[in-house]
């Protein structure tokens, strides 16, 4: 479904966007794998080869800090020069972070990093993705943000986090309408309750209340996620953009 396509993927060392990784290269994505973690980078890129459809050059690691446009921009000179001038045509931005806190005692630190990393780290790497899918009149681009529940409902402890979220989700509707006609979609992606070293280290109290507020009644997989990243990428959704996806078992 996706054969040859040059994917990113940020946040790509570990959780959902490790997985996001796996499930683009299964459909046959050459993967930039980037993150702050370039050894857990190298790690999903060996787990990619041993599953057994993927060669020495097929795929880069990648060090990047999204909240820092050089950084940014230099990951994307990599991934460029790496497949001989082509750049990226699907881009999915996983990477993110939390600093949970009650908002009254909340730190300003706490919240800059927050938003730096969940949103300013989303604008940058749109930025970046849409100059380049651009300048290089790639056909069918696609950029997927991961948004949240929390940016849509709050959560006690989390003012900073959903702030960010929401900001994701209005960014990408209004980068979707200004990206549009250059043939590049931009979507997000809403998780509800994901299972990922993140959200265990949620109090149990508070994970046992979520979880009774599952209709489904079970926790979500970051390969819950990934299918649906690999579903925005592909020309299966051609006319999709614009979209905030639910995928949360029914908790909104």
């Amino acid at each position: 479904m996706l054969s040859g396509r040059i994917a990113l993927v940020t946040g790509g060392a570990a959780g959902i966007g490790r997985s996001v990784c796996q499930a683009l290269q299964r459909e046959g994505a050459r993967i930039v794998v980037a993150d702050l973690d370039i050894d857990g980078c190298f790690k999903t890129i060996d787990d990619m080869k041993s599953a057994g459809s993927s060669s020495d050059g097929e795929h880069l690691a990648v060090g990047m800090d999204v909240a820092d446009s050089v950084s940014v921009e230099d990951g994307f000179r990599k991934a460029v020069k790496h497949f001989g001038g082509d750049p990226p045509a699907i881009v999915v931005n996983s990477a993110g972070i939390t600093r949970d806190c009650y908002l009254l005692k909340m730190t300003d630190e706490q919240f800059d990093q927050v938003l730096d990393v969940n949103l300013k780290g989303t604008y940058l790497v749109n930025k970046a993705a849409g100059l380049l899918m651009k300048q290089h009149n790639v056909k069918s681009g696609s950029i997927v943000n991961i948004s949240s529940v929390i940016g849509k409902v709050g959560a006690v402890g989390q003012t900073n986090y959903a702030a960010s979220k929401a900001g994701v989700i209005g960014f990408t509707k209004a980068t979707a309408k200004e990206l549009a006609r250059f043939d590049i979609r931009c979507n997000c992606i809403c998780p509800g309750y994901i299972e990922t070293a993140m959200t265990a280290a949620i109090p149990d109290h508070i994970r046992q209340m979520t979880m009774m507020a599952i209709p489904m009644g079970v926790a979500g997989q970051p390969e819950d996620i990934a299918e649906t990243a690999v579903f925005l990428s592909s020309t299966r959704a051609k006319y999709i953009t614009g979209a905030a996806i639910d995928v949360n078992g029914g908790l909104l």
